[in-house]
Order: structure tokens, then C-alpha cells, then sequence
């Protein structure tokens, strides 16, 4: 019984999210790149969205932090916190880098890629490419 809360919720919880996406308009490429775009017709809407996103997930972490279970019962279990290093940074510059420049970051491309946006398909197909091949280069390194 457990595991059908727990896909119900997680199902919610990604169309409460794709319907956020699309009504704010973040899976609009176009709408990143004006949030990006400091100094010409900037366009401070991300910022808002970026808000109401930290706010929720502070109330979520702030509730996991209480050692309170998740809404399905199940134990939330933080991973430990590393700080900040070398790997941290370079992924924050390439996922930043990559998100400049498409205009996408996984959520939003997923929903655009489920409503069948080409740029959101290859965008989507080259991020599982690199998941891949980073998981690739790692387990070479171990």
C-alpha cells in the first residue's frame, strides 16, 4: 500500500510541477534567455518562479530536517552535506553554461519535451547522453 502513496504523491507532486512550469511560462526558452538578459529587456519573472521554489523546498527541508516523515509515512533521509568543492563548482558553471545557452534545465525540458518540442527533444536526448557518459567516466574512476 505503500508504494501506491508513494507513486500517487510522486505523481502529483510532477504535474503540480509541470503545470507550474507551463503557467509561468518556464518552459519557454525565450522567457530564460529575458531573465538572463541584464542588461537589455530583462525580465525578472524566473525570479519569482526561482522564489516560490526555494520557499517550498526550504518548508520541505525544514520538515525533513524535524526528522518528520515524508507524506507516504516513509523516512526522509538527507544525504550528507560535502561543501562546496571542485566538482561542485565545475557542475554549477556547465549546468549553468548549458542552461544560458538552450534556455532549458531538466524540468522544464522534460514538460516541453512531453508536449513535443523539438528543441526539448534533443535538448533532453543530449542531457541523457551526458548523465551516461558521466556515469561512465566515474565508474572508471572507482
Amino acid at each position: 500500500m505503500q508504494q501506491r502513496s508513494t507513486l500517487v504523491i510522486g505523481f502529483a507532486a510532477g504535474l503540480v510541477f509541470g503545470l507550474g512550469l507551463l503557467a509561468s511560462g518556464m518552459t519557454e526558452p525565450a522567457k530564460v534567455r529575458g531573465f538572463l538578459d541584464l542588461f537589455g529587456r530583462w525580465d525578472p519573472s524566473l525570479a519569482l518562479v526561482m522564489g516560490g521554489a526555494v520557499a517550498v523546498a526550504a518548508l520541505g527541508f525544514a520538515r525533513a530536517r524535524r526528522g518528520g516523515p515524508a507524506w507516504d509515512g516513509s523516512p526522509i533521509v538527507l544525504p550528507p552535506s560535502s561543501g562546496v568543492d571542485r566538482r561542485l563548482v565545475f557542475g554549477g558553471v556547465l549546468f549553468g553554461a548549458g542552461w544560458g545557452l538552450a534556455g532549458y534545465c531538466p524540468g522544464p525540458a522534460l514538460v516541453s519535451a512531453a508536449a513535443g518540442s523539438a528543441g526539448a527533444l534533443l535538448f533532453t536526448a543530449a542531457m541523457l547522453a551526458g548523465m551516461a557518459l558521466h556515469d561512465r567516466l566515474l565508474a572508471r574512476r572507482r
